[in-house]
């Protein structure tokens, strides 16, 4: 198990942050998705938590099979998802990822959002937690990311402004001066109880996690003008829209959205990030020299496809 703490600062409002998540959600999934791949959203229900309150619960699949490199289509099994489970307190919500055929890999994530600048030194009571764990902040403008993620320059938030907000570009120590700001904190812990390969992977999946943390919080400031001035029942519709548009290229039924009931700071139920393209190559540590004959158990080849979940390994 590998514990990680990222805070990823946003020129935003907690408010304005939870409109621009469920927009950049919907509007990425959509992108993503080809026919029969995708995300299928499975349940959108109400939800009461005994400490947290009302609340969303969200069950969705993230069908990734044809995505695969040829090396791992060779050992998975046609069927091939992962499921995400968020339950949505906001400003707290949790999400846990698991994969339909690898029982002991799991990503868990807290989140946690507050209107300051990431400096929560113990927003997570670190008392509680199973030892020390890193903190990383991560700047959306500066922070390298791999460059195949980039889309177009537009989403480059160096030379980005907002038309309609008059904020960005995002300067050097934009963080310490900006206003409004907001921190995106999160607590990832990553379970790969595999021998011999846990530490490896564990690192490996916590990297793709910092990458697509990146992209997702990148895109909601980029696209910051397309949802601005939206309100949360007109990013509901917005939502509903893109999912039956979605669920058609998928090839799945459209899931209705029962949280109808539940007051408007409670009707958003986003996942702690946007999924991002698998592409073909797999990552070094698990390449056998062409010299050498390529021996591995059943349990070990079932396990190598997760691994290149999202982005190929540098």
């Amino acid at each position: 198990m590998l514990v990680k703490e990222y805070r990823i600062c946003m020129p935003l409002t907690t408010e304005e942050y939870r409109v621009g998540q469920l927009y950049t959600i919907s509007k990425h999934s959509h992108q993503e998705s080809d026919k029969g791949e995708g995300v299928e959203v499975v349940k959108n229900e109400p939800h009461e938590d005994p400490v947290h309150g009302q609340g969303q619960f969200t069950e969705k699949r993230v069908h990734l099979s044809s995505k695969l490199p040829s090396w791992a289509r060779a050992v998975t099994p046609r069927i091939f998802y992962i499921t995400e489970k968020a339950w949505n307190y906001y400003p707290y919500t949790i999400t846990e990822y698991t994969c339909s055929f690898l029982p002991k890999f799991s990503i868990y994530i807290e989140t946690k959002y507050e209107d300051n600048c990431g400096d929560n030194t113990n927003i997570f009571h670190s008392d509680q937690i199973l030892g020390d764990h890193e903190v990383m902040f991560l700047d959306i403008a500066y922070d390298e990311i791999p460059e195949r993620y980039y889309r177009s320059p537009e989403q480059d938030l160096r030379h980005f402004s907002s038309a309609k907000t008059g904020r960005g570009p995002l300067r050097e120590g934009w963080r310490e001066h900006t206003q409004p700001i907001m921190c995106s904190y999160k607590l990832v812990t990553v379970k790969f109880e595999v021998w011999g390969l846990q530490t490896r992977v564990e690192q490996f999946v916590h990297k793709v996690i910092r990458d697509i943390l990146l992209i997702g919080h990148r895109q909601a400031f980029a696209w910051v003008d397309e949802w601005c001035g939206m309100t949360m029942d007109e990013v509901r519709q917005y939502e509903r829209k893109t999912q039956e548009a979605t669920n058609e290229i998928v090839g799945v039924p459209t899931i209705s959205l029962n949280d109808e009931r539940l007051p408007p700071s409670t009707q958003s139920a986003p996942s702690s990030a946007p999924s991002t393209p698998l592409s073909g190559d797999a990552p070094d540590f698990l390449c056998v020299p062409k010299d050498r004959p390529r021996k591995k158990s059943a349990p070990e080849m079932l396990s190598l496809p997760v691994l290149r979940e999202r982005a190929n390994a540098e």
